[in-house]
C-alpha cells in the first residue's frame, strides 16, 4: 500500500480505501464488518468512508461497533461521515447549519469516536446559502470535531463558490470531494474539476471505481441474482445500466476485457488501476460484501507495471470518452 496526501493538506491518504455504501447494513453483518475492517487496517487501508444515509445510520452503526471492539490507535486510522440525508423532516434533511449541526454529533455516537477526520457535504442544498453551510463547517473545525470538511457531487462552480466565501471570511475552506469516477464516468474529474486541483489544492475520494460492479463483466450476460443492481432499494442503479447505452457500455466491457487479459489482468484489477493512473485521485474507495472480495481487489497494486502508457492510450481508444484539454487560441 502507498499513500497519497489529501489534496494540498498534510494528510496521508491510503490509496485504496475502505466504503460501507450499499455493504454494511444491507450485505454485510457485525461480525463480517469486523473482519472486512480487519483485513483492511492489516493490508495498510487507513481510509474508512461512511455516511448518515447509508442504511439510515446502521452502516455507521456497524463500522463504529467494530472500531470500538478492534480499538486501533484513533492516530492511525481516518473515518468519515456525510450530511444531507438524515431522515424525513425538514430539520433532518440538506445542508442547513442546524442539520450539519446535528448529523455531526449523531455521527460521532453511532461512530463512537471523539471526532470525524473527513465530513462530507453529501449532495448540494439549493435550498441553504453555500455561506451558511461554509460557516457551519468552519466551526465544527474551530470546535474539534471535524478535522477536514468537502463536499461530494458538486459542481466546479459550487465548490468555487464554496471556496471563495471561506478565503473571503477568511475561515476554514472544503479540502476534498468525493466524486464518482471510474471508466465510464470521467467527466468531472478529468474535465470540469481540472482547474480546481491548482487553485483550490482539491482532494478526491473517489467513488464507484468498478461503476457498481460493470465493470467486473459480471453484468455481461445479465444481472445475477443478489448482486448489487439486485438489491431491493437500489432499482435506481438498475435502471442505470439498462437500455440502449447500457448495452453499448456492456459491448465496451468485453472489449476492455480482452485488452485486460492481453497484459495479463483480470479487467477490474485494470479498472481500479486506471483511477490510480490518476495523479488527482487521492484515494479510490473500495466496497467489499466479504474478505475475498477486497483481498482479491488489493492485489491489483501488485500490477501496477502492467498499466502502461500504451495500455491507457488503448483505454481511451475504446472509450473515446477522455475529456477534452482546455483550448487554447
Amino acid at each position: 500500500m502507498q499513500y497519497r496526501r489529501l489534496g494540498k493538506s498534510g494528510l496521508q491518504v491510503s490509496e485504496f480505501s475502505l466504503g460501507s455504501w450499499v455493504t454494511f447494513g444491507k450485505q454485510v453483518d457485525q461480525r463480517d464488518a469486523l473482519d472486512i475492517m480487519t483485513l483492511a487496517y492489516d493490508r495498510g487501508i487507513n481510509f474508512f468512508d461512511n455516511a448518515e444515509g447509508y442504511e439510515a445510520g446502521v452502516s455507521e452503526t456497524l463500522m463504529g461497533e467494530a472500531l470500538a471492539k478492534l480499538a486501533w490507535s484513533r492516530d492511525s486510522y481516518i473515518v468519515s461521515s456525510k450530511v444531507f440525508w438524515g431522515g424525513s423532516k425538514p430539520t433532518q434533511r440538506g445542508l442547513s447549519r442546524k442539520h450539519v449541526t446535528d448529523a455531526c454529533h449523531a455521527a460521532l455516537k453511532r461512530l463512537q469516536v471523539e471526532y470525524l477526520d473527513l465530513y462530507f457535504c453529501h449532495r448540494p442544498d439549493i435550498d441553504t446559502p453555500i455561506e451558511e453551510t461554509v460557516r457551519a463547517m468552519h466551526d465544527l473545525v474551530q470546535q474539534g470535531k471535524v478535522l477536514y470538511w468537502g463536499t461530494s457531487e458538486w459542481t466546479a462552480q459550487q465548490l468555487t463558490e464554496a471556496w471563495a466565501v471561506a478565503k473571503d471570511l477568511r475561515i476554514t475552506p472544503p479540502t476534498m470531494e468525493q466524486p464518482q469516477y471510474n471508466l465510464f464516468e470521467r467527466e468531472k474529474v478529468e474535465g470540469d474539476y481540472r482547474p480546481l486541483y491548482d487553485l483550490m489544492g482539491l482532494g478526491t475520494t473517489i467513488w464507484s471505481p468498478l461503476a457498481s460492479g460493470i465493470l467486473t463483466g459480471k453484468y455481461n450476460k445479465g444481472i445475477p441474482a443478489g448482486s448489487r443492481l439486485d438489491l431491493p432499494g437500489y432499482e435506481w442503479l438498475k435502471e442505470i445500466w439498462q437500455g440502449e447505452k447500457g448495452k453499448q457500455r456492456i459491448a465496451q466491457v468485453e472489449k476492455l476485457a480482452a485488452l485486460a487479459e492481453e497484459i495479463g489482468l483480470p479487467i477490474h484489477h485494470m479498472a481500479l488501476l486506471w483511477c490510480l493512473a490518476n495523479k488527482n485521485v487521492s484515494t479510490v474507495i473500495l466496497g467489499a460484501s466479504k474478505k475475498s472480495q477486497l483481498e482479491d481487489n488489493l492485489a491489483a497494486l501488485d500490477s501496477r507495471e502492467k498499466l502502461t502508457q500504451d495500455v491507457l492510450d488503448r483505454i481511451d481508444a475504446i472509450l473515446g470518452n477522455k475529456p477534452a484539454a482546455p483550448a487554447r487560441y
